[in-house]
């Protein structure tokens, strides 16, 4: 007999007719590889000897309490999603237990398809997990000594873990960084990731420059003196100060006036700067990043960027990619939003899969920032845990750009040569896994068949390829 999951299911309460109801509900639902545990204590030498595919744990319990099982065992596997279960009605628990890694919080007495829901979103997340694991050592093997600085950037996407190798290896050198990209691909999150990784001892400041005239730049960066212009009763540290062996942001530097250009290219250049009202430099000790949503060639064409400032802030310098450009990323980030919003709001929301197939054909020109808002405004409306589709559905329909007219009828109306039935649907297959982040459930209901019918066919592929 085949067990599934491959790795065991953990069954966590000190009620034995609880435990055995469990195992029953389960196994009628095929989930059979199950371990029974009348404590805390057992779960964790459990998980401490073997992997573990999910846990379903009681929160109140003699001895050990659930909570303290729960950081115990995500101590010994952190990937391990942990759905809590109790008989209690308290928001704050709850709360408490989804703070500290919970993946899920179920009241008694849940129902069956409530617990076998639960568990199989925990099995996809798992699954979800080691994908992005076996990515990343296959992109950055050997793993760079300070790798977990990039952990907040959630991404399964190549393009992306090359630029987290490439930031790797420039984190500790003290020349500027220019990090371009569109609005909400997340520069300034990937410049905090960067100040992290290089270990310097300072703060992390950023400073939106956007906007600034020259005094109030002079001012905001390098600080003043007392007296230096009216008004100044007293003297000011700036920005620069500040960052004082760390790393200064400065954001939007696309829209700095040219006379500003001038005084911070002699910054970089000299090393030093002049506190308004002062003859004696300080030293500049902050490593420079700057970034721009702006196309460098575009700011050069209309006169906006010198090209001697240009070459001295961007020593170093990378391109985030939207998130169009990178959809295998939808899936991951939006489970990741999804838990904000279970913090948030104090409870588990279920996650559909007919929201991958909405999420898929809109083209975020907010990237991850209006992701990131979608997920959290239409979890905040949800009902009953359930995440409301409608309210998905209504809200980009309200942005989705509508069709222009002579636009193609179909996705092969401007193919010169219509691809085979069997290319056609190779590609197909291709894309829905791409869209669900190799999630294999996932692509299978974005495709319409049955999980099976996908793992055959792909079973099929690889058979006939060897």
């Amino acid at each position: 007999m085949n067990l599934y999951p491959a790795h065991p299911v953990l069954l966590v309460d000190d009620e034995e007719e609880i435990l055995a109801s469990l195992r029953v509900t389960l196994a009628l639902a095929g989930i059979t590889n199950t371990i029974l545990c009348p404590d805390g204590s057992a779960a964790l030498d459990i998980a401490r000897d073997r992997e573990v595919e999910a846990a379903l744990l009681d929160v109140l319990m003699p001895g050990r309490k659930g909570d303290e099982v729960l950081e115990g065992l995500l101590n010994l596997q952190p990937d391990l999603p942990v759905i809590m279960v109790t008989g209690v009605d308290d928001v704050d628990l709850a709360v408490s237990c989804m703070r500290k890694g919970a993946y899920d919080y179920i009241r008694k007495p849940a129902d069956s398809e409530r617990i076998v829901s639960a568990l199989t979103r925990a099995f996809e997340l798992r699954t979800m997990r080691r994908e992005r694991h076996n990515l990343s050592a296959g992109f950055l093997n050997p793993a760079p000594p300070k790798s977990a600085a990039f952990n907040e950037l959630v991404t399964h996407s190549p393009a992306m873990l090359r630029i987290f190798q490439y930031c790797e290896a420039i984190a500790t050198s003290p020349e500027p960084v220019l990090i371009m990209g569109e609005t909400g691909v997340g520069k300034e999150l990937l410049a905090r990731a960067i100040h992290n990784a290089s270990a310097r001892k300072g703060e992390f400041v950023a400073v939106n420059v956007a906007g600034l005239d020259d005094q109030a730049f002079s001012d905001s960066l390098f600080g003043h003196v007392r007296g230096a212009f009216t008004g100044a009763d007293r003297a000011r540290g700036g920005f620069m100060e500040r960052a004082a062996g760390g790393t200064l942001f400065l954001d939007e530097i696309g829209d700095l006036p040219l006379q500003a250009q001038i005084k911070l290219l002699r910054v970089l250049q000299e090393r030093e700067f002049y506190p308004m009202g002062s003859d004696r430099p300080k030293p500049l000790t902050a490593r420079i990043i700057s970034a721009t949503n702006r196309p460098v060639d575009e700011l050069k064409e209309v006169q906006r960027f010198r090209a001697d400032f240009y070459f001295r802030i961007a020593t170093h310098s990378l391109t985030i990619p939207p998130l169009r450009h990178r959809p295998e990323d939808i899936a991951p980030l939006a489970d990741h939003f999804l838990a904000q919003a279970a913090t948030t709001y104090g409870h588990a929301i279920e996650f559909p899969a007919r929201v991958l197939e909405l999420l898929g054909g809109y083209a975020f020109p907010g990237n991850i920032r209006e992701l990131r808002a979608m997920i959290l405004d239409t979890a905040g409306r949800s009902q009953n845990g359930q995440l409301s589709l409608d309210v998905l559905a209504e809200k980009l329909s309200q942005i989705q750009p509508a069709r222009q007219s002579g636009a193609p009828d179909h996705v092969f109306s401007n193919v010169p040569r219509l691809p085979t039935l069997k290319e056609g649907s190779e590609a197909l297959v291709a894309e829905a896994l791409k869209r669900a982040g190799g999630n294999q459930r996932r692509a299978a209901q974005l495709l319409g068949v049955t999980p099976q019918a996908l793992n055959s066919r792909l079973k099929r592929r690889s058979s006939s390829s060897v």
